[in-house]
């Protein structure tokens, strides 16, 4: 088994709009999270904020990394899972979770042993996962779909109307600060989060799936008046610091996980950036 992870420091929106295509992507996307037999983390300094992924084709277990400082990755932390493959089956501690496809699970701060395996290796789970700093400890609670609060946004005619799954938020499960959920565009759809938006006080991360090889999102970020761009593939993910804009074109439809932590749980704190006004 295997746990690779890498560090990303914190960058100044002034340093940001000097980066060029190299070091945006550098910075920012995260390329590799799924490989079988392996768990991918990147901490990032953002609200030690970690994306991480696994791909169980046998026994994994989520255990410490140097920068966590601690003698279980749970010490001091908070979980969220969502399963974007086959069947899963988690342990957190003496609990055990069946987790098919898009459902997700809560982990508290201060479980000891988190072990993931894949209830069909011919057909493993593939489990991505963000992580934050917790000071409370909440129960461990698995939440499916049909559990999430829904919300249906935008419309056929801005190329926007998609389904947005809040699964581990706080009107559904109590966290510490850590708020996850799945929005899925529809067919002939391709514009998420639009109009844009900013909230300074808690930072986000976005993983793009169920995108086709051969086609890509888009994803906007940066200032609101000096943008930039990254363009991602299926299965990788993106950084949004707090200062930075949210959001992405597709060349198709597309779903994708957000992920947030910060100063605060309302879901609807953000300050909305309007089309006419983006650079």
């Amino acid at each position: 088994m295997a746990i690779n992870f890498e560090v990303r420091y914190s960058n100044h929106p002034d340093d940001v709009k000097h980066y060029g295509t190299e070091k945006l992507r550098k910075e920012f996307l995260i390329e590799t999270l799924m490989v079988p037999g392996e768990i991918n983390l990147v901490y990032s300094m953002n609200d030690r904020f970690i994306v991480g992924g696994a791909v169980p084709d046998a026994v994994l277990e989520l255990s410490t990394i140097d920068p966590l400082k601690s003698a279980h990755f749970c010490d001091r932390r908070e979980v969220g899972i969502i399963n974007v493959g086959g069947d899963a089956r988690i342990r957190a501690d003496d609990q055990v979770f069946e987790l098919g496809f898009k459902d997700a699970l809560y982990i508290g701060a201060g479980t000891i042993k988190i072990v993931m395996t894949s209830s069909d290796r011919s057909n493993p789970a593939r489990l991505y996962f963000n992580s934050a700093p917790a000071h409370r400890s909440f129960t461990c609670k698995r939440v499916t779909l049909a559990d999430a609060e829904v919300a249906e946004m935008g419309s056929m005619e801005q190329s926007n109307a998609r389904k947005i799954n809040k699964l581990l938020i706080h009107s559904v499960v109590e966290t510490c600060q850590l708020q996850m959920g799945m929005t899925e565009l529809k067919p002939g759809s391709v514009w998420n989060t639009m109009p844009p938006h900013l909230h300074d006080r808690r930072m986000e991360a976005y993983f793009y799936f169920e995108l086709p090889e051969d086609q890509a999102v888009c994803h906007f970020m940066g200032d609101p008046g000096e943008t930039r761009h990254l363009w991602i593939q299926n299965e990788q993910a993106v950084i949004s610091p707090p200062w930075s804009i949210h959001s992405a074109a597709g060349t198709t439809h597309y779903v994708f996980i957000w992920g947030m932590a910060g100063e605060n749980l309302d879901y609807g704190d953000m300050d909305v950036i309007q089309p006419n006004e983006i650079r």
